[in-house]
């Protein structure tokens, strides 16, 4: 057995192996931003995985983004969890549903013309695809310093609804340039209250968030996913001694609670990183970034040199619902069709073969 498929406790749930799926957008929500069969039927089929982390999931209706991607804020979006959930559940796998909020890297045309909030007034450089076609980004409405205790509230009411729905937790997403890792860069956040300016107060919102929401669910249920310096979507961070300490304040704020983990998209081999996990504590699980495609070898890599607990692949399971058995027997990998990733129906989503179906 190599080390990629030794089985590992990450908060309370007993993995199969140490390697878990990865968030991938797939833009195919139903009526109201609810998951529907399909969903379930595409999930259930990757249960192999161990831990499924969901697609980017909006925590309100405000924070959605882009074209059909689902929420966790309504009873319908509820009821369209619990069918992924007992798909998952079936067949012996895990699901957390990652809460993201965009904040600026929205467009009103995709959400009924809701508004779009940030740190501060500084619109996201680019476009943003809509059903209009490609459109700038809007220039947000800075959050009032009155407000924030109610986006705090909006992630742990979403954690709430993840449970009712019947999913294993949470992975609170403040990365990837969206709202919570635009409070924590200099260049998206250029506020003067107690959530701008030094380090610390540039961590103060995700420490809150992700202690409200551990409060709400137990933090054996909750993951966090960070990306130090990804300088993405305008989400700058070039400082390295600012950078380290953000994250050395973001990570020194919640390190005492106890989460089921922390993820990191990161080169796994800095020192920042280490440094990071040692602060942690727990479980952390790299995700080597998006220039590159996953392979059992880098998996094996990043285990074997002790850079990380676990690690997150993505676009492999998008072709490969059993990509776990597929590596553990050595088998080929459907190659996977990039026109069907965003958006559509069956078609690129749940119709890969299985070995056994091949």
């Amino acid at each position: 057995m190599t080390r990629a498929f030794e089985p590992v406790q990450v908060g309370r749930w007993a993995l199969p192996q140490s390697f878990v799926m990865a968030p991938l957008t797939r833009n195919r929500a139903g009526a109201g931003m609810a998951p529907t069969h399909l969903h379930a039927e595409y999930y259930g089929q990757r249960a192999g995985a161990g831990l499924i982390i969901s697609e980017g999931t909006q925590p309100s209706a405000v924070g959605q983004g882009y074209l059909n991607t689902p929420g966790i804020h309504s009873q319908a979006q509820i009821e369209g969890w619990r069918l992924v959930a007992d798909a998952v559940h079936a067949r012996g796998g895990h699901l957390v549903i990652q809460l993201m909020h965009v904040g600026r890297i929205a467009h009103p045309d995709n959400k009924d013309g809701l508004e779009t909030v940030a740190p501060s007034a500084i619109a996201a450089p680019g476009q943003m695809v809509t059903a209009h076609g490609q459109l700038d980004h809007v220039v947000p409405r800075a959050l009032e310093t009155d407000e924030l205790p109610g986006i705090v509230e909006e992630f742990a009411q979403a954690a709430r609804n993840a449970i009712e729905a019947g999913t294993d937790g949470v992975e609170i997403h403040a990365a990837n340039g969206y709202l919570l890792h635009q409070f924590l860069a200099p260049s998206s956040n250029t506020r003067n209250d107690e959530y701008g300016g030094s380090p610390e107060n540039r961590a103060r919102l995700v420490i809150e968030v992700t202690r409200a929401v551990a409060a709400a669910i137990g933090a054996d249920r909750v993951g966090i996913r960070i990306s130090p310096a990804h300088n993405i979507q305008g989400v700058l961070e070039q400082d390295e001694a600012d950078t380290r300490a953000t994250y050395e304040a973001l990570v020194d704020g919640i390190a005492d609670l106890g989460l089921a983990y922390l993820s990191i998209l990161a080169d796994p081999s800095t020192q920042l990183v280490a440094d990071l996990r040692k602060l942690f504590g727990g479980p952390v699980i790299e995700n080597s970034g998006f220039a590159n495609v996953t392979s059992l070898e880098d998996v094996e890599r990043i285990l074997d040199e002790g850079l990380a607990d676990l690690v997150a692949v993505g676009r492999p399971y998008l072709a490969n619902p059993d990509l776990a058995e597929r590596w553990r027997t050595g088998a080929a990998l459907n190659e996977p069709n990039p026109d069907t990733f965003y958006g559509g129906g069956a078609e690129g989503y749940t119709d890969y073969p299985t070995l056994e179906q091949a």
